[in-house]
C-alpha cells in the first residue's frame, strides 16, 4: 500500500487566518490600480460606473489593465472568503480540543487575534466587491455606512474579548514567557485593532453626512490609539527578548509585521484627514501628506531591512519555504509585501504627484510604481507557493508492498 504525508494544514493553527488575510490584501493591491489610475470624479474611490466609463473610453492598455485588475480582485477576494470560511470551521472544532486548552496557557494565545483581523479584512474586501461590481451602489452607500460601522464595532468588541482573555490571564496569573517572546508576534493584536479602525474610518472619508463622518472619526481614533499603545509595548518587549535570546527562527517573519501595520494606520490617517477637511474645517496640505507618507514608508523600509537581515542570516527560506520544515507563520511574510506595495501607491499618487514633484504617468511615476508592482507580483507567487505547500494534496511518502 502507499502511505501519504499529512498536509501541514491538517495540524491547525490560528495563524492560518493569515492565509485569508494575505489573499484579501492582494485583492486590495489590484484595487489600487483602479483607484489611482482611472478617473473617478465626484467621489474619492472608483465605482462601477467609473470603471465602465474608463473601459469604454480607454485604449487597449487601459482596457487590459482594468480587466486584469477586476480579475485579480475577483480571484483573490474569492480566495480570501474561501479561506476565511475554512479557518472558521477548523477554528471552531479546534477551540473545543485539549490542544487549544494547552495553547491558551502560552504566549501564543494572542495568535487568536488573527481571527478578528481576518474578519475585518474580509469586510473590506466585500466593500471593494460592491464598489467595483455593483452598479448604483453610491446611491445607497449612506445607508450601508451605519451597517458597516456596526459590523466593524462587533468585530472590534470580539477582538477586545479575545485579547482580554489573554491579558487577563497573564496579568493575574502570570506565566508570560519573556524568553520565548523573541519575536514581534505580540504586535498581531495591534494589527487587528488597526484593521478595525481603518474600516471605521471609511465613513469619515466617504460619507457626506457630517454625523456619520464624525462618528467614524471618533471610533476609528479609539482603535488607532489602542493599536499604537499595544504595538509600542509589544515592540519594546520583543526587542528586549531578541537582544537577550536571539530571534526565534520559526517566528522570525513577525519581525516585518510593523510594515502592514503602518500601511493600515497610514490609510486610516489619510481617511481621517479627508473627513476633517470635508466636514470639520481641517486644512490638509499636499506637502503635509507627502511628509506623513514618507515617514510611514521610511519606517516600513527600515523594518523590511531588519527582517530581511534576520531571515537571511537564519536561512529561513531554505528551511520553511523550500525545505522539509513548514510553519503557518510563513504566511506572515505575505502581509509586509502587500502593505509595502499599497503604501508605495499612496506615496506616489497622494504624495509625490499631488505635491507636484512628479508628473502622473510619467517615467518617474512608472519607475516608482514599478516597485509596488514587483512587490505585488512577488506576493502573488508567495501566496501560490504557500497555498500549494500547506493546502495542496498530500504527496505519497513511500510505497510499501502489499503483503
Amino acid at each position: 500500500m502507499t502511505q501519504t504525508r499529512a498536509r501541514p494544514s491538517d495540524k491547525y493553527s490560528p495563524l492560518y487566518f493569515l492565509a485569508s488575510l494575505g489573499a484579501g490584501g492582494l485583492a486590495v493591491t489590484f484595487f489600487m490600480w483602479l483607484m489611482h489610475w482611472i478617473p473617478h470624479p465626484g467621489q474619492p474611490v472608483p465605482l462601477f460606473g467609473d470603471i465602465t466609463d474608463a473601459f469604454a473610453a480607454g485604449g487597449w492598455l487601459v482596457r487590459g489593465m482594468i480587466l486584469v485588475a477586476l480579475a485579480g480582485i475577483a480571484l483573490f477576494g474569492f480566495l480570501n472568503l474561501r479561506l476565511l470560511v475554512w479557518n472558521l470551521r477548523r477554528y471552531t472544532a479546534w477551540s473545543r480540543s485539549d490542544a487549544f486548552a494547552a495553547f491558551s496557557k502560552t504566549n501564543a494565545q494572542s495568535q487568536v487575534m488573527a481571527l478578528p483581523l481576518a474578519l475585518a479584512m474580509s469586510v473590506n474586501v466585500l466593500f471593494i466587491f460592491g464598489m467595483v461590481f455593483v452598479p448604483g451602489l453610491w446611491s445607497v452607500v449612506e445607508y450601508l455606512f451605519p451597517l458597516a460601522m456596526v459590523t466593524f464595532l462587533g468585530i472590534g468588541a470580539y477582538a477586545f474579548r479575545l485579547y482580554g482573555r489573554f491579558l487577563g490571564r497573564v496579568l493575574t496569573e502570570g506565566g508570560f514567557n519573556c524568553a520565548a517572546n523573541n519575536n514581534f508576534g505580540q504586535i498581531l493584536p495591534a494589527f487587528a485593532f488597526a484593521m478595525v479602525g481603518v474600516g471605521l474610518a471609511a465613513p469619515a472619508a466617504l460619507s457626506e453626512v457630517a454625523a456619520l463622518a464624525g462618528l467614524g472619526l471618533v471610533l476609528s481614533s479609539f482603535f488607532l490609539v489602542s493599536s499604537g499603545l499595544i504595538a509600542v509595548v509589544a515592540l519594546v518587549l520583543g526587542v528586549r527578548s531578541m537582544l537577550e535570546n536571539g530571534a526565534n527562527p520559526e517566528t522570525a517573519p513577525t519581525l516585518s509585521i510593523i510594515v502592514p501595520l503602518l500601511a493600515v494606520l497610514g490609510i486610516l490617517s489619510l481617511r481621517q484627514g479627508h473627513g476633517m477637511e470635508a466636514h470639520f474645517g481641517g486644512v490638509a496640505s499636499s506637502g503635509g501628506t507627502l511628509v506623513t507618507l514618507t515617514q510611514f514608508l521610511s519606517v516600513q523600509v527600515l523594518f523590511l531591512l531588519l527582517a530581511g537581515l534576520v531571515l537571511i542570516r537564519q536561512g529561513y527560506a531554505q528551511r520553511f519555504l523550500f525545505g522539509r520544515e513548514t510553519s503557518p507563520g510563513s504566511y506572515a511574510l505575505v502581509c509586509p509585501g502587500v502593505g509595502f506595495a499599497v503604501l508605495v501607491h499612496f506615496f506616489v499618487n497622494k504624495g509625490l504627484v499631488e505635491a507636484g514633484l512628479i508628473a502622473k504617468f510619467g517615467p518617474v511615476f512608472w519607475a516608482l510604481t514599478g516597485v509596488a508592482l514587483v512587490a505585488q507580483v512577488a506576493m502573488i507567487w508567495l501566496v501560490w507557493h504557500l497555498n500549494r505547500r500547506h493546502f495542496g494534496a498530500p504527496a505519497p511518502a513511500q510505497a510499501v508492498p502489499a503483503e
